[in-house]
């Protein structure tokens, strides 16, 4: 995940290749600002929504700082759909997916070519779902020019912990504030000091493990869902009304689970098979505490009607829990489109001060896999060997991956850029992506300072190298494991980047043997 950070000016042509300062598409460009049209899509295991907002950057010294992020149009809370005849709700509905999307274009008044950039994200149980992963990429090109594809409990986590304001709060407050977003198949846990996401986690609890008919008959059960139930004691049985006193003690074990995840340190053992993301590390508690997610609402009082699921009375056990714990209760500012607007907001960066792309008709990228290792840069004189010896050594990690699709070197450049330190550093990361690149791959960089163009320059022009390269800077960089690169944009050069994951788990189990089956795809065709 990343922040909309982009800085802006006009492409200059160089000798062997283009290199750009970096901007927004001057969709609209005056006075040092851009603005950019971002739409997020939330398809999650209970509701469906997308939001479209308007970004605004402004150029302050090199880069372009994001001034203000306002929501320009809400859709209409869908419940998630699935094929019709589908007992185990094991199918998401794309007609109906569809249907709903061009709609609310059209309520927006708004074309999908008009469209800067954006991300659908696939979260919660829906993401488990046998045809997940083709929805997504189709409507994600339906969607507009550069709309990725994210998904992950991780991600998802951090960006309702954004779209709910609780890393904003925690800024201006300077305290840490702990968000819980309880969804329809997963709560999401993130704790947040001075504007930054700092622990998350994520549990198999939420509204809809067990969904109810008008008449209070069971229509679906997750897996969480048949595992909780056995727990509580409690027969569930599709087309049966259970037991109203079964249901209670359901409820408490669930919330039970939820409370334990929330705390710091190694939780139980029952617990701990219901995560999906390492448990939170030990630390203080919290000063305050919020809550987003479809659950929200009735944490909150601003919704007290049945949707056919378990959502109000958990949402009432884990008040009482939380009341008397200790941290102050706050309002988010997001509550069931925390994640959406999150998605919608801050997902996308663009390159800093300068990038360099030869050939440019190798854009856009999409999907590259993110190599991260840890390059010994800080010493006056940088060692070439060693670098590619460190790189080398990272890519073991990624052996079982075909090397016929490219893979994008992260790096957090040290120092100053002399004429010795960029020729070691590129000799180095050449010689160490070599095995890579022998077939013709480009070397893709993807950098924090502003060293991106003179070190696409140098490769180009000192180095002579003969594959593509792509290297682009001023980029926020955090833990993620895949990228993607929209093309240059005609206007002003302008290269959208979302940092991101893709984790599509092929298997229905619980906890982290879920979450840890990641469809990492071939990348064959998709550039």
């Amino acid at each position: 995940m990343g922040f909309s950070d982009p800085a802006e000016s006009t492409p200059l042509d160089h000798a062997g290749g283009r290199i750009f300062t970096s901007s927004g598409r001057s969709l609209i460009l005056e006075d040092d600002q851009v603005r950019l049209v971002s739409v997020g899509v939330d398809i999650g295991s209970s509701t469906t929504h997308m939001v479209l907002s308007q970004i605004v950057l402004e150029r302050r010294d090199n880069r372009y700082q994001v001034i203000s992020r306002e929501v320009t149009h809400e859709s209409a809370v869908l419940l998630t759909p699935y094929s019709t005849g589908d007992a185990g709700g094991d199918t998401l509905d794309g007609d109906a997916l569809r249907e709903f999307f061009d709609q609310q274009y059209a309520l927006a008044g708004v074309q999908p070519e008009q469209i800067d950039t954006g991300a659908l994200i696939m979260t919660g149980v829906a993401v488990r779902r046998t045809n997940s992963r083709v929805i997504a990429d189709v409507f994600s090109q339906l969607a507009g020019k550069f709309v990725s594809v994210s998904a992950g409990d991780a991600l998802e986590t951090q960006l309702s912990a954004f779209g709910s304001g609780a890393v904003k709060r925690s800024e201006r407050n300077g305290n840490r504030t702990m968000n819980i977003d309880i969804g329809g198949g997963t709560s999401k846990i993130a704790v947040c000091h001075d504007g930054e996401v700092e622990a998350l986690t994520a549990i198999d609890v939420g509204a809809r493990i067990v969904a109810f008919d008008a008449e209070g008959r069971v229509t679906r059960i997750e897996e969480a869902g048949r595992r909780l139930a056995a727990e509580a004691d409690l027969a569930l049985a599709i087309g049966e009304v259970p037991d109203r006193d079964g249901l209670s003690r359901l409820v408490d074990v669930m919330a039970d689970h939820l409370y334990a995840a929330m705390q710091s340190g190694t939780p139980a053992a029952a617990t701990a098979d219901l995560l999906r993301l390492d448990p939170l590390p030990a630390g203080p508690d919290p000063d305050a505490i919020s809550f987003s997610g479809g659950v929200a609402e009735y944490v909150y009082g601003r919704d007290t009607s049945d949707h056919g699921d378990l959502g109000p009375r958990l949402a009432e056990a884990i008040r009482r829990r939380v009341d008397g714990w200790g941290p102050e209760l706050q309002a988010a500012e997001q509550g069931i489109r925390a994640t959406v607007v999150g998605a919608s907001q801050y997902t996308v960066q663009v390159s800093g001060t300068t990038i360099f792309v030869e050939p440019t008709s190798l854009l856009p990228l999409r999907n590259v896999p993110v190599l991260t290792p840890q390059l010994p840069l800080s010493a006056d004189e940088l060692d070439a060997d060693l670098i590619a010896a460190t790189v080398r050594d990272e890519l073991k990690h990624f052996d079982a991956m075909p090397k016929d699709q490219p893979v994008a070197l992260c790096y957090r450049w040290e120092g100053s850029a002399t004429f010795g330190r960029l020729d070691a550093f590129c000799r180095g990361v050449v010689a160490g992506m070599a095995e890579w690149t022998a077939d013709g791959q480009p070397l893709v960089l993807v950098g924090d300072g502003d060293v991106g163009g003179l070190i696409g320059i140098h490769l180009d022009e000192e180095l002579d190298l003969p594959v593509p390269v792509v290297s682009i800077d001023g980029l926020r960089l955090q833990a993620f494991d895949f990228v993607d690169i929209g093309a240059l944009l005609a206007a002003t050069g302008a290269v959208p980047v979302v940092i991101k994951s893709l984790v599509f788990p092929t298997t229905a189990a619980l906890g982290r043997d879920a979450a840890s089956s990641e469809d990492r795809p071939s990348l064959a065709g998709t550039h």
